[in-house]
């Protein structure tokens, strides 16, 4: 549930940026239809899974493990999500619904059977994992360009601290079910550095809109500066997962990565708005 609601709030984020004039019936087809589209993937996951997740204390109490719902159900609410979704996306425009459906195999048919054979599993998953973002200005514009690569790029480039940072507080459940989510494979100086690096890139894609190269997708310094701030809090915490290294560090770094996300979000749409009522 949070996952979807997530990635509905980041949809809408991007539609509110992209639109000129706000449909509310378009931003609520996008938010139900994205939703529906989340709900699709994670039931996928859940079947392909089942016997993994047994294994491990965060995931054996899901409806199939559990015994709560059967495989067959779990595949009809799968299929009906999946059908549901496209459907209401493509009521919008076709490229919405193209890259939901993209979003979806990625998901299902890439990233969820690499998740037990390599940690590049991560940087296959980022790819649908940046794409809500980025959904919701071609929802409301039918056009992609940079405006709407900007913003996957910066979803994208997020994915690694944030998954990493979860990676390393949950190694050990993971490693029960064969996962190995971390790019070394260990809790390890050469994992804390690569959050790092990515943590960087992350800020620097955040703030590449403030100097006007990125089409109609622009922050004023002010904002930036806003930005700047709450990504020098993100790198800080990336830091001390370098120096420190242990599991309520990783927790810390995950939760300031979901706050920093949501916040720049936030900033963005406030600043186009605020533009225009000024």
């Amino acid at each position: 549930m949070r996952l979807a609601l997530n990635v509905v709030f980041s949809s809408v984020a991007g539609y509110l940026l992209g639109v000129e004039t706000v449909s509310w019936s378009t931003l609520i087809l996008l938010a139900v239809g994205g939703y529906f589209m989340v709900g699709a993937s994670n039931a996928y996951n859940q079947i392909i899974e089942r016997d993994l997740d047994k294994l491990m204390d965060r995931t054996k109490d899901r409806p199939i493990p559990s015994g709560r719902m059967s495989v067959n159900t779990a595949f009809a609410i799968a299929t009906f999500f999946t059908i549901a979704g496209i459907s209401i996306l493509y009521t919008i425009n076709p490229q919405t619904a193209m890259f939901g459906a993209i979003s979806i195999f990625i998901y299902v048919s890439l990233y969820t059977p690499l998740k037990t054979k390599t940690p590049l599993s991560v940087f296959v998953g980022a790819i649908p994992g940046a794409i809500p973002f980025m959904l919701g200005w071609v929802a409301a514009t039918n056009n992609f360009g940079i405006e709407p690569g900007t913003l996957f790029m910066i979803q994208f480039f997020w994915q690694f601290p944030h998954f990493w940072a979860i990676g390393w507080f949950l190694f050990d459940d993971y490693k029960k079910g064969g996962f190995f989510m971390l790019p070394t494979g260990k809790r390890d100086q050469g994992t804390a550095v690569q959050i790092i690096i990515y943590t960087l890139w992350t800020v620097v894609t955040s703030l590449i809109p403030v100097f006007g190269v990125t089409g109609k997708l622009y922050l004023t310094p002010v904002s930036g500066v806003i930005t700047l701030f709450l990504g020098l809090i993100l790198i800080r915490s990336a830091i001390r997962l370098y120096k420190i290294r242990d599991v309520k560090t990783a927790k810390q770094l995950m939760l300031m990565s979901v706050l920093y996300i949501t916040l720049l979000q936030v900033i963005y749409v406030v600043d186009k708005f605020v533009r225009i009522w000024i």
